[in-house]
């Protein structure tokens, strides 16, 4: 880890940590390669730790509807609105990997309406943003309009849930001044050979 500081709150040493909570960080940096620094600007929770990351995975890594890529466009596309530095780089790295695409996240978080998407996934963000800016307007067409490109009710509740959700991580990111790992910035930008 560099010095540069990754949150203005100060760090908890990973030895200190409860065991299911150092797990899950020594888990994500096996399969990373690196510790996200969300996981260390949190852990200094254990409680909300917890409680963050089972809800992200209840949303992110169920199967359903939506793919897990259009998962993370949901993520980008909100967390751009929200201006969260942290969200952006690091689920658009998540979207370049999982849509096997290094253009997608870079459109998707400046703005989604001019990205390479299908028709469905453009309803599908049109409907994130909405519950990112304006849930109070949500109304019957909004499911129509759903509907109309084939997404079920179930998946309305994925993409509120998601751009819910990420509505606060992004509040917390940027009170926090999470700082986005350097290596997010190079993932999934060259097509794996």
């Amino acid at each position: 880890m560099s010095n540069t500081l990754i949150s203005r709150f100060e760090l908890p040493a990973l030895e200190s940590l409860p065991a299911d909570v150092a797990a899950r960080i020594a888990a994500v940096q096996e399969k990373s390669g690196f510790v996200p620094n969300v996981f260390l600007a949190l852990a200094r929770r254990p409680d909300e730790f917890r409680a963050f990351f089972a809800y992200h995975d209840a949303l992110m890594e169920k199967a359903g509807g939506l793919s897990k890529a259009e998962r993370e466009m949901i993520v980008v596309a909100t967390s751009g609105l929200n201006h969260c530095h942290y969200c952006v780089v690091a689920h658009g790295a998540i979207l370049r990997i999982r849509a096997k695409d290094p253009l997608v996240a870079d459109q998707v978080a400046i703005n989604y309406r001019k990205a390479d998407l299908t028709p469905r996934q453009k309803a599908m963000l049109d409907f994130a943003v909405k519950v990112a800016e304006r849930s109070h307007e949500i109304d019957d067409s909004d499911y129509a309009a759903l509907k109309g490109h084939g997404l079920t009710d179930d998946d309305a509740w994925d993409i509120a849930a998601i751009a819910a959700m990420f509505a606060m991580s992004n509040r917390l990111a940027n009170a926090f001044s999470i700082r986005p790992n350097d290596a997010f910035y190079a993932m999934g930008r060259e097509p794996r050979r």
